[in-house]
């Protein structure tokens, strides 16, 4: 269970770098109330880097490549998408916990290279995508949409590729879901994810938006999720 905690009206991303370091994040009760609370689950979801599960019928999406996949491309637009509420998505509220402010302070924080976007696209028209805040080596998943099947799951899989490939050790989720349960999201209890935050948090690593720089070859992308295509079979062999 959740343990809401009021908190301040306006997000700085001192405030935000303070709270997720003690691992604590905020929500809204709804998209139009503007009204900031800080939540400090008792059990929280987490996808270990080494444990993401890939369906059959997802594989076979990844392999016709399906959709472009970037990163950071249009972290404002993932995170509208995400706000707007979406009925009978399979794995998602059909509200939303994310208010005016969380948005302002999140694309603040991409500007500061803080946050992330994952963007599905099919006809140049951004059909999924998920967002997050990174910190050394913890990545903590906000939120994710999907306009078609499979986008979002798509873009997890993407994400997860890269947090290996930039060194990370922590993917958390906050919560889990039967969505996020079948891609391998495990719940754990508190002291257990302070550990492992408290352990990451040692982590230099470093989120590859871009491939082909000089600091991330950009074959590594494809090779990391053939890496996690060959994984998943193993599991489920």
């Amino acid at each position: 269970m959740a343990r809401p905690i009021p908190g301040p009206h306006k997000l700085t991303p001192e405030i935000l770098v303070r709270a997720y370091a003690a691992g604590v994040f905020p929500m809204s009760e709804a998209r139009d109330d503007p009204t900031i609370f800080w939540v400090d689950p008792e059990l929280r979801g987490v996808i270990p880097l080494d444990g993401l599960h890939i369906s059959k019928s997802l594989r076979k999406v990844l392999r016709k490549d399906t959709f472009e996949v970037t990163a950071n491309r249009a972290f404002s637009d993932v995170i509208a998408a995400c706000a707007a509420p979406r009925p009978g998505e399979v794995g998602e509220p059909k509200g939303t916990w994310i208010n005016d402010e969380i948005i302002r302070a999140f694309c603040e924080m991409h500007d500061l290279g803080l946050a992330h976007s994952i963007e599905c696209w099919q006809d140049g028209k951004l059909v999924g995508g998920l967002y997050g805040i990174a910190l050394k080596g913890a990545f903590m998943g906000e939120s994710m949409f999907s306009r078609c099947a499979n986008a979002s799951k798509v873009a997890l899989v993407h994400l997860v590729a890269r947090l290996r490939i930039g060194g990370y050790t922590l993917l958390d989720t906050q919560f889990i879901t039967d969505h996020l349960e079948s891609m391998g999201a495990i719940e754990i209890d508190e002291q257990d994810y302070q550990e492992r935050l408290e352990q990451a948090l040692k982590v230099d690593a470093q989120f590859p938006s871009n491939f082909g720089d000089g600091v991330f070859s950009g074959d590594k992308l494809s090779l990391e999720i053939d890496a996690l295509l060959a994984q998943s079979l193993t599991q489920t062999s």
